[in-house]
C-alpha cells in the first residue's frame, strides 16, 4: 500500500504515524512540512490510496478527484455534503471504479464497543429499551481559537456523528425520529453542548459537549434481561465494561466487569481494516448518507 496523507494537521500526523512506511507523501496548503501544497501536484503513479484529513468544505472535491483517478480513500469523519446528491455521486463513482471510500469512525474498533456489539447481537440482553450515550471533550477554548472549527453546528457534527455511527454499528441499521432536546453556546460561537435523540424503538438519548474538562465517554444500555455499561475509552482509560443480568421480580443483579488499561488501539486496527477493504473495493458511504440526512434534519431544529 502506498498512501498520501492529505491535510497535515492533528489527525494527519496521527494517520501518518500509523501508516508508517506506507506513507509516500504529505499534502497541505499551509503546513511547510508537507511535500506538496495540492493533491494535483502528486504524481498519480506514486500512490494508490489517500488518507484525507481535511476540513469538511473541500472534501467532496478532493474525493471526486481521487476516486476519478481510482485511488482508495480513508476519509476522516464526518463526510457531509450540502447537497445530499453529492454523496450518492461519490458512491456511484467508487462502485464504478471499484475503489474504497471509507469514512473513519475509529470507535468501531474500541474494544468495549466491539464487546457491546457482540452482546447485543447475542440476544443475552433481550429487547433493548434505551441506549444513553455521553461524549464529552474539554476542548471548547481550543475550538474557539481555531481558524475554522468554531462555526456551524459545532459539537453536533463533530462528536454527534460518532454517536450516530455507533448506533448504526450496534443496532445494525438506521434509526429514525431524531430530535434536538437542547442546544447551547455556553462559551463558543458555535454550539458547544447539544442533547438529542429519539423517543421510540429503542429510545436513544445522546449528549455531546466540549465542556467536559476531563474528557469522558459513557454508555448505558437498558434492556429486557439486563443492562450493559461502558465507562471511558481506552485513550482516556481505564475503560470498563459492565454487564448486569436482571434478577426477577427485583433485586440486585448478577454483575461482571472487564477493565482495560492500555493505549488506544483503534487507529492501527482501523488502518489494517482499511487495507483489507482495498482488496475488495468496498465502501461505507450508505452510512454517511444516513448520518448526513439525520444531521441535516437536526440542524433545522437548532435555535
Amino acid at each position: 500500500m502506498r498512501v498520501v496523507v492529505v491535510g497535515l494537521g492533528v489527525q494527519g500526523y496521527k494517520r501518518r504515524a500509523v501508516a508508517g512506511g506506507d506513507c509516500v507523501a504529505t499534502v497541505d496548503p499551509v503546513n511547510a512540512e508537507a511535500q506538496y501544497k495540492n493533491i494535483e501536484n502528486v504524481p498519480l503513479g506514486s500512490y494508490n490510496g489517500a488518507l484525507v484529513c481535511t476540513p469538511d468544505e473541500p472534501k467532496t472535491g478532493l474525493l471526486t478527484y481521487l476516486l476519478s483517478n481510482e485511488k482508495h480513500l480513508l476519509v476522516e469523519k464526518p463526510l457531509f455534503a450540502e447537497d445530499p446528491a453529492d454523496l450518492v455521486k461519490l458512491k456511484q463513482l467508487a462502485e464504478r471504479n471499484r475503489t474504497v471510500c471509507y469514512t473513519a469512525y475509529n470507535h468501531r474498533f474500541e474494544p468495549h464497543f466491539v464487546r457491546m456489539k457482540q452482546l447485543i447481537d447475542s440476544g443475552r440482553l433481550g429487547k433493548v429499551y434505551c441506549i444513553r450515550m455521553f461524549y464529552g471533550n474539554g476542548t471548547a477554548r481550543l475550538v474557539r481559537d481555531s481558524a475554522w472549527r468554531d462555526k456551524g453546528a459545532g459539537v453536533l457534527p463533530d462528536l454527534g456523528s460518532h454517536l450516530l455511527d455507533t448506533a448504526l454499528f450496534w443496532l445494525g441499521g438506521p434509526v429514525g425520529g431524531f430530535h434536538v432536546h437542547s442546544a447551547n453556546r455556553f462559551e463558543n460561537r458555535a454550539f458547544d453542548h447539544v442533547a438529542f435523540g429519539t423517543d421510540a424503538g429503542p429510545v436513544l438519548e445522546f449528549e455531546v459537549t466540549l465542556l467536559s474538562w476531563r474528557n469522558h465517554h459513557y454508555t448505558e444500555v437498558f434492556a429486557e434481561k439486563g443492562s450493559a455499561h461502558i465507562s471511558s475509552l481506552c485513550k482516556w482509560g481505564p475503560s470498563t465494561f459492565t454487564v448486569r443480568d436482571r434478577k426477577l421480580p427485583s433485586g440486585r443483579p448478577e454483575e461482571e466487569s472487564v477493565t482495560l488499561v492500555q493505549p488506544d488501539p483503534t487507529w492501527a486496527l482501523e488502518y489494517e481494516h482499511f487495507k483489507k477493504l482495498c482488496e475488495t473495493g468496498s465502501h461505507n458511504i450508505d452510512n454517511d448518507i444516513w448520518i448526513n440526512d439525520t444531521l441535516r434534519g437536526l440542524y433545522k431544529e437548532l435555535p
